[in-house]
Formats: structure tokens, C-alpha cells, sequence
């Protein structure tokens, strides 16, 4: 099973080796690798349960600079991206960093569009609602359309510490899925619909709203690679800011804490990476923005904590509240590497165990779900089901393809530790990146 694994991610890298092209031929250095301006179109084909199947294309353009003074860090980079996932969902994206059009500014300039007819909406408070796997999908689910945009910079204090700033906007368009399956659930309603009627969600945000905010921290990163880390520290640290006069519809502050680690065991062919993250709101704001990975520089926000970019195996948006705290484990081991058409070309696997929790739900359901207890003619079972929360926990491997340590493609599989997280036979994700 391994061996056609890596056989299918060696015949994808020599296809975006094969469409890679090398602009600059003078360099300053004679090390061999790139330099000067790199481009590569490819198909994206990738995989998660949450969302299915996904079909695209993506395109992205790397400066070297001369020689490889900056390699393997590009001085600037372009992203384009425009694809579709079987859940019947669209994502539109580009992006564009620069670090030297202003002296000492690193700048990151990204805006994307995306329309989902299932997004994944779980409840609040993890094991505080319960999920029961054997109705349909339908049930867990909502259609959300977001247009978005931000504008961050990031310049250096003194040696490896950063300050950052940025601007952020994104606007909410929420409806009630429409599936014929619905007529299989309780009086054939979705979750999101009940906790409109019970008052979880007030009426002013069943149908979304808007966040402009700005955010602003510091950071401090010594990895000696920002795609591909074998060693360093990366910490940040921020407050988002989303007032009433900026836009916003529900205004709220934000604090967003993430320190990762990259522990070399041997070398770069074996390392222990790790991240943790404790991110929550001070006010109350519109429930829409609760299921958001917050990022400020170079990394996109990202969807719902479970899921790929937070937690393999546990189903995306399982976490939802007004605080909560995950963590990441992973053993890195790059097993082969090599040069393909003057690119450099590694392959690796990685086992990892994770977890998250909520600290602070959203609202109390379990409380408000009580005065429902006389009535349960008239509301489903399931939703006084719920249980005391705790962490989450879920494990699982995977195996890496990495070209010029800055572009991945990656397949995983997780399997979380309890079934009210997660789907009968785990989670495979097909994508590119590491998760961190």
C-alpha cells in the first residue's frame, strides 16, 4: 500500500516538475537548486470527508531571488486558486506576499470567495450537543456563502521577533440547507433550524452578517524553513479588534495564542513537531464567526476546528464556543531524498496524536434545552442528549511528497478516539501542505 502511495505522489511532483521553469539562468551562487523565478499549473485533486472530493485548478509563481540567497524562502510569491468539492461547494482564492517592494515590510494581500450548500454545523459546546451518526447528513448541516479579504503586514523588531498588523473583512450569507433527506430527521427540521426556534441563535443572525476587524500582534519565528521546518520555535500572539463603527454587525475582541515547535531528532530526516493554540472572544459575537482558525501574516483563516487544518479524524466544526484549546503531536521522517529535473525532491511519513476541547460554550444549551424537557413531543430526542464536554482526542499517519521544501502534497488518515467525533471508519485527507 505504501509503495503505490509514494508511485502516485512521485508521478504528481514530476508533473508540476515538468511544468516548473527556471527563468533566471545567471546566478551569484553555484549551489545547485532554484533561483530567480519559478512558476507551476496544476490540477488540484484532493480528498476530506467533510467536503468529499475536490476538483480545480491552482497556479503559483515563486521569486528565488539571485542565486539562492533566499532559497528556500521566496522573496515573493503568487497563488491563484479555483476549485469545487462534491458536497457542492465552491472556493475561489488568491493571494500575493511580498517581502521586498518595501524595505523591511512583508506584506500579504489575499481575497477568495466560498459557497457551500453543506457546511458542517454540529451545535455548541463539543460533547454539550450531541451528534447522532445514523441521521443524515442534512441534519448537521447549513449552505453559507463568504466573500473575504485581508491586507496584513509583518516587519522585524530585532532578530527573530516580528510585530504584525492587518485588516480583515468577511461577510456571512447563511440559509437552511435544502435536501430531500430532511424529510428522514425529526419533524423534519436541521439542527440549525432548531436552535433558531430554541433561541440559541438570535434572530438577527440566522441569516449572517458582517466582520471587519483589524488585528494586531507579535511574533517570534527562528524556523530555519517556513514551508518545510526541521528546527526553530514559531509563536504568535494577537488581538483582533471587530467594532460596531468598522461594519461589524455583532462587535467582539479577540485573543488568539499559537506556539509550534520543530525539534530535529536527526538531522531534517527525522523531527518532532508540535502545536498549541488557545484562542476566545471577549463580548458576544454573531455565532457565524465561532467556527474560524484566525490567522494574522502569510496563513489564510481557516474553517472549523476538526477537520484538516486543526484536528485529523474529528468532524470539522465538532468544536464550537466561546473559548476553546487544541493541541497537534507529529514524528516527521523524511525516508528518501533526491533531485528531479534540478528540483529538489523529498518523500516522507509522519504518525501524530491530537486533541482539542471548549473551554467556554458559546451559550448553555444544556441549560436552555431543560425547559424542553416537558415538550419532547415537539423538539427531537437528540438535542437533550448532550453530555459534560472534554477533550477530544484523535491519532493517525500519513506520508509526504515535498519539492523544494516549499511545495507538499500530503495524504492522511485520523481516527478519532470517540464516535461522537467522527465518522464510522475514521477521516482520509488527500491534500498539500503541512498542517503546520
Amino acid at each position: 500500500m505504501m509503495n503505490k502511495i509514494t508511485t502516485v505522489l512521485a508521478a504528481l511532483l514530476i508533473v508540476f516538475g515538468a511544468a516548473a521553469q527556471e527563468t533566471a539562468q545567471e546566478t551569484e551562487s553555484q549551489d545547485s537548486g532554484p533561483s530567480g523565478l519559478t512558476f507551476g499549473a496544476f490540477p488540484i485533486f484532493d480528498y476530506n470527508p467533510d467536503m468529499g472530493f475536490r476538483l480545480g485548478g491552482r497556479a503559483a509563481g515563486y521569486d528565488f531571488g539571485k542565486g539562492r540567497v533566499n532559497y528556500p524562502n521566496p522573496r515573493q510569491q503568487l497563488y491563484v486558486e479555483a476549485s469545487g468539492y462534491t458536497n457542492k461547494a465552491q472556493v475561489y482564492a488568491l493571494s500575493y506576499d511580498n517581502r521586498f517592494l518595501v524595505p523591511g515590510i512583508w506584506f500579504t494581500f489575499a481575497a477568495g470567495f466560498s459557497d457551500e450548500r453543506a457546511f458542517d454545523f454540529y451545535g455548541f459546546g463539543g460533547y454539550e450537543s450531541y451528534y447522532d451518526r445514523a441521521l443524515p447528513r442534512a441534519y448537521y448541516q447549513l449552505d453559507r456563502k463568504m466573500p473575504w479579504a485581508k491586507l496584513d503586514f509583518t516587519g522585524k523588531i530585532v532578530s527573530n521577533l516580528y510585530w504584525k498588523f492587518g485588516y480583515h473583512f468577511k461577510y456571512f450569507i447563511l440559509n437552511e440547507t435544502e435536501s430531500e433527506s430532511l424529510s428522514e430527521v425529526p419533524f423534519g427540521k436541521s439542527l440549525f433550524s432548531w436552535y433558531k426556534s430554541l433561541g440559541f441563535i438570535e434572530g438577527d443572525e440566522f441569516n449572517g452578517g458582517m466582520t471587519s476587524a483589524l488585528r494586531a500582534g507579535l511574533s517570534w519565528d527562528n524556523r530555519d524553513c517556513e514551508a518545510d521546518p526541521s528546527r526553530g520555535n514559531w509563536t504568535d500572539a494577537f488581538m483582533e479588534w471587530a467594532p460596531k463603527w468598522m461594519g461589524t454587525n455583532k462587535p467582539y475582541g479577540r485573543y488568539h495564542v499559537t506556539v509550534r515547535q520543530y525539534v530535529p531528532l536527526s538531522g531534517d530526516r527525522l523531527v518532532f513537531a508540535a502545536r498549541a493554540n488557545v484562542q476566545g472572544f471577549i463580548g458576544k459575537p454573531g455565532f457565524y464567526v465561532l467556527p474560524s482558525e484566525s490567522g494574522i501574516g502569510s496563513v489564510w483563516d481557516r474553517d472549523g476546528f476538526g477537520g484538516y487544518g486543526t484536528l485529523r479524524g474529528i468532524l470539522r466544526n465538532r468544536l464550537q464556543g466561546q473559548a476553546l484549546c487544541y493541541f497537534n503531536t507529529e514524528l516527521r521522517w523524511k525516508f528518501l531524498t533526491t533531485e528531479l529535473l534540478g528540483q529538489d525532491l523529498s518523500f516522507g511519513a509522519n504518525v501524530f496524536f491530537e486533541g482539542g476541547r471548549v473551554l467556554k460554550n458559546y451559550t448553555d444549551v444544556s441549560v436552555d434545552a431543560q425547559a424542553w424537557q416537558r415538550q419532547l413531543d415537539k423538539i427531537p430526542a437528540q438535542l437533550l442528549q448532550g453530555g459534560r464536554e472534554k477533550f477530544h482526542f484523535t491519532t493517525g499517519a500519513g506520508v509526504r511528497a515535498i519539492l523544494n521544501r516549499n511545495f507538499i502534497i500530503s495524504l492522511d488518515y485520523g481516527h478519532a478516539f470517540n464516535t461522537q467525533d467522527c465518522g464510522r471508519w475514521g477521516a482520509l485527507y488527500f491534500n498539500a501542505g503541512y498542517l503546520f
